[in-house]
């Protein structure tokens, strides 16, 4: 008879957003919020270990008003992250944590407010976009990134506390820009 839809087909078609998106219930991988100048923007599964790319690809690549250089294509993705790729003229996006909420829907109408956060993740960021970051220059982005690789990834913005060179106020002022 007439089933409860496509689900049980298996055949890892996936359509654009929706559930089916991700793909077979309970398959390994990341489970991704793709969003911005994509052509189908959703929740995605990819592989584990994937990249931006990957995630993007997913969402059927970058629309024609996409600024690519607004985001790392090659930064690795992780389960629950959200990847926010720009639009010409608007904040750089990347990719934010789980509940980060470095994101603001104001960013997807196409204008770039001043208070919009940065959609930046601590534990994938490169230290040249860690350097977006007001009073972050190239010293304190190696600084971080060698803690990172050192003592595996931040659970927390605080947590920047610990990297030589970031007091109380440096991360106050790391803390506001990206909305945390």
């Amino acid at each position: 008879g007439a089933g409860a839809g496509g689900a049980a087909r298996g055949d890892g078609a996936a359509g654009a957003g929706g559930d089916a998106a991700l793909g077979a219930a309970g398959a390994g991988g990341a489970v991704v919020d793709v969003k911005g100048a994509v052509r189908h923007p959703g929740v995605y599964r990819v592989a584990d270990g994937a990249r931006v790319l990957d995630a993007v690809d997913r969402a059927g690549g970058l629309t024609a008003r996409a600024d690519r250089r607004g985001v790392n294509l090659a930064a690795r993705v992780t389960d629950g992250g959200e990847v926010v790729v720009p639009r010409r003229g608007e904040r750089a996006g990347a990719m934010a944590p789980a509940g980060a909420g470095g994101t603001s829907a104001a960013a997807a109408d196409g204008t770039a407010a001043a208070d919009v956060p940065l959609a930046l993740d601590i534990n994938t960021a490169s230290a040249t976009e860690l350097e977006q970051l007001d009073g972050v220059g190239p010293a304190t982005a190696a600084k971080i990134v060698s803690y990172r690789e050192q003592n595996g990834p931040f659970s927390s913005i605080e947590e920047l506390d610990a990297v030589s060179g970031i007091g109380e106020a440096k991360l106050a002022a790391i803390r506001a820009q990206l909305g945390r």
